[in-house]
């Protein structure tokens, strides 16, 4: 007999024997309780229903949604698959599995599922599950998805790249077709987001949300149970900058096996989840519980490179009579999967978020704290089969300074994958399109400017034949390029081994790629099967696809000297990434490379690879300590390659240029051949004369005039000319700076042939070049107007000397002690100063004047020592009154020195007493 909420999603017309039994199906599950508000908003809403489910992990929606929809969309006449994406492989097999099982079918006939190198789907599938990257090659294929009845995107609170460009895409394809419903699942408290994304996306299907309102939100309450919440910090830190730490990942260790121990007296039957960030991780930790937890307990890794088999097997609950088991995960455990058996939690609170260093030409995986979202699912999945406990393994000050939720990878991530896929979709950078959040612009524009370089887009942003062709890809759009241009010089299985090794998830050791190859070819990695099962794809889809591109310099190079087996590695790579092909920096201590892209980074201590010339470098990122070598970046992994084949693999980055430097007061040429910011060769030679007026340019541009230097008559010269042009204006020239650069032909073009010819600038003065200013017949007034130096009552000649070019301040007064002798301070209000012995003034009543009257000389009136002893530009007064204080001040200290009572009558003089 059929309940009665099973009946009421099947649809009429259907055979009730046909539907999957959703009453035996969600037996135990929280969310069986929600079906019935989710079939009726999904009817109410005509044949192209939308809805947003709101559940926390472990409440069955991922068992409980997908049969629901395939009762409600399957009619007699005609049968709609319904496609549910997972963020993982490991999760879509999972989710499958169980669901065959509930079902009591066999996996791959009503329900199935389809990862990357792996389908157990057949023409009967009611149900399949897939990766996101899965379903968008499909829409790519088949924008009208015509072979299915609906979509359910889960997990879309993770925000990963892939399902935000789904909720896009999906979006615009529910306009053109009113029967394909779209339902989003998310985790978390955000789905209110999502549901205005959809709501509005059923164009002319006639239903309720064709005003564009929110899709109806269907939420189901926490399943959980009491769960206990123990803060236990490691009094090391979490992270240094080279990861995470040894001793937090020690007492993370630690902390797990005493709880699980702890917690196995109490209930033998209790499992351990144990959250770490990366594979590498996952490995440490279970080493070191493996020694460290009772006899017989059952310690399993799982991340995304362990085989498929291991993943199933810990994901799949304890035996009957098996033992106690601690499961060491990455977040893969977090909210996509569910691990039967766990009511301990130990976190760590760290997670790998992608990140991109666009001023490096960077991006890669960095590790830091999980958002207070992530670390709230974490700790849910103790509590969703009875009591459970979490230990996190950090303070409550951490987690409150954690993000709430998880970083949009579209804001974060290197988007040239993202850009060819919306290129192909006919929405080149997201330009119309619903996304979740905008893909930030630089980033953006840097993808499909890569993928301008690679012959994928056109320059309206479209998608070009052969740019729809390495869509079929399923590698980066470079290395799916490297794969065709590759196969021609390495050959279709080696270049499909390559791009294989590079597109998977295995960690190269000590960075060298050629060894990981030789890990795979013997079958021994855990990830070798799923490895060779992407070779075999791949290489169909060379030699399938290789016609659409043309003929390659690699390839005819190859066809010169034949690349070798060991480097064909290393070709592929360097076909992919032309702009991280590396030579090593000369010099004793760690190995250093320069990539041609300009960065500098070190590779890791003790790798296969050190003392390597030429590396090509499918991973860099952003490190510190010993394997950075100072540089900031470390190599994570890197094949060899010869210096001929990198020239021809990154042929366009090739360039032969004269470089011509005004250098030591001349201009100096070198001929430089690089590749990139690498150089390969450097030879002096003689500049032509282009190059080297270039070159006197650049330097005068740079560092302006005192390039060439001014003696010390230019300087005056030009001191003189700017008093001038300040007080009278026209026909006098303007020489600052910037006005002598700007008219450098008028005045200074012979000079300047004469440098850029290789004279040296101690063979120029610019005094000569600087009259050619002067204006005439004006000019003939130039020692009237401003004279190089003044007669003074005794007779001798001083120099005057002008303010400095710059400086252009009114009058105003000076305090005697703020200007040294002989030159003009910051408080001669740029006025003509005269630094003359006080005793060579005697009788002076009037101060003179330049520029017919205009500007007052100042007075720096000097002892004997030609120290300051006072400052004035009115020659009368000062004799009159301050001259009396400093007589009697100075005439002990100068006994030798006339310092007459009346300073009017005395003879002006240079010279002692005993010599007048």
């Amino acid at each position: 007999m059929t309940s009665p909420a099973n009946s009421a999603a099947v649809p009429p017309g259907t055979s009730a024997a046909s539907a999957f039994n959703l009453a035996a199906i969600g037996t135990g599950l929280a969310f069986a309780e929600s079906l019935g508000e989710l079939s009726s908003v999904l009817r109410a809403g005509g044949a192209a229903g939308t809805a947003v489910v709101q559940a926390p992990p472990g409440t069955g929606k991922t068992t409980l949604v997908p049969p629901l929809l395939a009762n409600l969309t399957r009619h007699a006449r005609e049968a709609r698959r319904v496609v549910v994406t997972q963020p993982r492989r490991v999760a879509a097999r999972a989710a499958a599995r169980r669901l065959a099982a509930l079902d009591g079918s066999r996996i791959g006939d009503r329900v199935g599922y389809t990862v990357r190198g792996e389908r157990q789907a057949g023409p009967a599938t009611l149900v399949e599950f897939v990766t996101p990257g899965i379903l968008l090659r499909r829409l790519l294929d088949d924008p009208g998805l015509e072979s299915t009845g609906a979509v359910i995107l889960d997990e879309v609170h993770e925000r990963g790249l892939e399902t935000d460009l789904l909720l896009g895409m999906l979006t615009e394809v529910r306009q053109l077709r009113g029967d394909l419903t779209l339902v989003a699942m998310s985790a978390t408290l955000d789905a209110p987001r999502f549901a205005a994304l959809i709501g509005g996306a059923a164009g002319n299907a006639g239903t309720a949300d064709d005003g564009g309102g929110p899709a109806p939100v269907v939420d189901c309450p926490s399943a959980l149970y009491p769960l206990d919440v123990e803060w236990v910090p490691a009094a090391l830190p979490r992270l240094d900058d080279r990861g995470v730490t040894r001793g937090f990942l020690d007492h993370v260790a630690d902390t797990a096996a005493q709880a699980h121990t702890a917690a196995g007296a109490l209930d033998a039957g209790t499992d351990a989840l144990v959250f770490v960030p990366g594979a590498w991780e996952v490995s440490y930790v279970a080493a070191r519980l493996r020694g460290r937890t009772s006899p017989g307990t059952e310690v399993l890794e799982l991340h995304g490179q362990v085989s498929p088999t291991e993943q199933d097997q810990a994901v799949s609950g304890r035996r009957p009579g098996g033992p106690a088991r601690i499961i060491v995960s990455t977040d893969l455990a977090e909210s996509s999967l569910t691990v039967p058996g766990v009511r301990l939690v130990i976190d760590s609170g760290l997670t790998r978020e992608p990140r991109r260093d666009a001023s490096r030409g960077m991006s890669g995986l960095v590790t830091v704290s999980c958002s207070r979202a992530s670390a709230e699912q974490r700790a849910g999945r103790a509590a969703r089969q009875g009591p459970g406990r979490v230990v996190r393994c950090y303070d409550q000050r951490t987690y409150g300074a954690a993000p709430a939720h998880v970083t949009p990878e579209i804001a974060v991530a290197d988007l040239t994958g993202a850009a060819l896929v919306l290129a192909c979709w006919g929405s080149p950078g997201g330009a119309g399109l619903a996304l979740p959040d905008a893909p930030p612009a630089a980033a953006m524009g840097e993808a499909v400017e890569v993928l301008r370089e690679l012959g994928a887009v056109a320059r309206d942003g479209h998608a070009t034949a052969l740019g729809r062709t390495l869509a079929r890809v399923p590698a980066d759009p470079r290395l799916a390029r490297a794969l065709l241009d590759g196969a021609a010089a390495v050959g279709h299985h080696a270049a499909a081994e390559a791009v294989a090794l590079v597109a998977g998830d295995q960690r190269a050791p000590g960075a060298d790629l050629t060894r990981l190859l030789t890990a795979l070819r013997t079958g021994k990695e855990p990830a070798a099967r799923r490895w060779a099962e992407d070779v075999r794809r791949l290489e169909t889809i060379a030699r399938k696809e290789g016609a659409a591109v043309g003929p390659s310099v690699i390839a005819a190079l190859a066809s010169d000297v034949p690349v070798t087996a060991a480097e064909a590695v290393g070709v592929v790579v360097a076909l992919a990434f032309p702009d991280r092909v590396a030579r090593r920096v000369p010099g004793d201590g760690p190995s250093r490379y320069l990539l041609s892209s300009g960065t500098r980074a070190g590779l890791q201590a003790g790798s296969p690879l050190a003392g390597q010339e030429w590396l090509a470098v499918a991973e860099v990122s952003r490190a510190a300590g010993r394997d950075a070598a100072g540089t900031g970046a470390v190599i994570r992994s890197a094949a060899p390659l010869s210096a001929d084949t990198a020239e021809a693999a990154a042929g366009h980055l090739l360039t032969d240029t004269v470089e011509a430097q005004f250098s030591q007061g001349r201009v100096k040429a070198r001929r430089e051949r690089r590749l990139g910011a690498i150089s390969l060769s450097s030879t002096p030679v003689r500049p032509s004369a282009e190059d080297g007026r270039a070159a006197v340019a650049r330097a005068l541009a740079k560092e302006g005039l005192g390039t060439i230097g001014w003696s010390t008559a230019a300087d005056a010269l030009r001191r003189r000319l700017a008093l001038l042009r300040r007080e009278l204006g026209e026909p006098w020239p303007d020489v600052s700076e910037p006005s002598l650069l700007a008219r450098l032909d008028s005045w200074l073009g012979t000079e300047l042939e004469a440098l850029a010819g290789g004279a040296s600038t101690n063979s120029i003065d610019l005094t000569d070049p600087l009259r050619r200013l002067l204006p005439w017949p004006e000019a003939v007034r130039l020692a009237e107007l401003a004279p190089e130096a003044l007669k003074v009552p005794s007779g001798s000649m001083v120099r005057i000397d002008y303010p400095d070019v710059s400086d252009y301040a009114g009058s105003g007064s000076a305090a005697p002690d703020q200007a040294g002798p002989g030159q003009a301070g910051a408080d001669d209000a740029g006025r003509p100063v005269v630094a003359v012995k006080l005793q060579e003034c005697f009788g002076w009543a009037e101060t003179p004047r330049l520029v017919d009257g205009r500007v007052p000389v100042l007075f720096h009136l000097l002892s004997p020592a030609r120290r300051p002893l006072a400052v004035t530009d009115d020659l009368a007064s000062f004799w009159s009154g301050p001259y009396a204080q400093v007589r009697s001040e100075m005439r002990g200290r100068y006994p030798r020195h006339p310092w007459p009572e009346d300073p009017w009558t005395a003879q002006p003089t240079a010279r002692t007493k005993a010599r007048m």
